[in-house]
């Protein structure tokens, strides 16, 4: 019923940039808080980023200065600015949203199925 779709990861050196998008589509009624989490190999996968419907933002102490999270609540996207890129950011990056879907009545988590994002000395 829900899809939640990524793109723009890739293959970047260190100190560069990459945004990230995902974008949500299905029968959807509202889209509260979306975020962005990251798994590297033998990690367990946490949080990059986060944004509310009302904007309000928060990141993990290791990205914080470099990434940006944004959304386009009318087009049920989210964004995640990358920027001064590290080594230690490879990972397959998670796009989540805590969306109503018409038919349940009520907020479920949905998960994209990532997207890799590698970044090279």
């Amino acid at each position: 019923q829900v899809q939640l779709v990524e793109s723009g990861g890739g293959l970047v050196q260190a100190g560069g940039s990459l945004r990230l998008s995902c974008t949500a589509s299905g029968n959807i009624l509202s889209i509260n808080g979306m975020g962005w989490y990251r798994q590297a190999p033998g990690k367990q996968r946490e949080l990059v980023a986060g944004i509310t419907n009302r904007g309000i933002t928060n990141y993990a102490d290791s990205v914080k200065g470099r990434f940006t999270i944004s959304r386009d609540n009318a087009k049920n996207t989210v964004f995640l600015q990358m920027n001064s890129l590290k080594p230690e950011d490879t990972a397959v990056y998670y796009c989540n949203g805590r969306i109503w879907v018409v038919s349940q009545g009520f907020f479920s988590d949905y998960w994209g199925q990532g997207t890799q994002v590698t970044v090279s000395l």
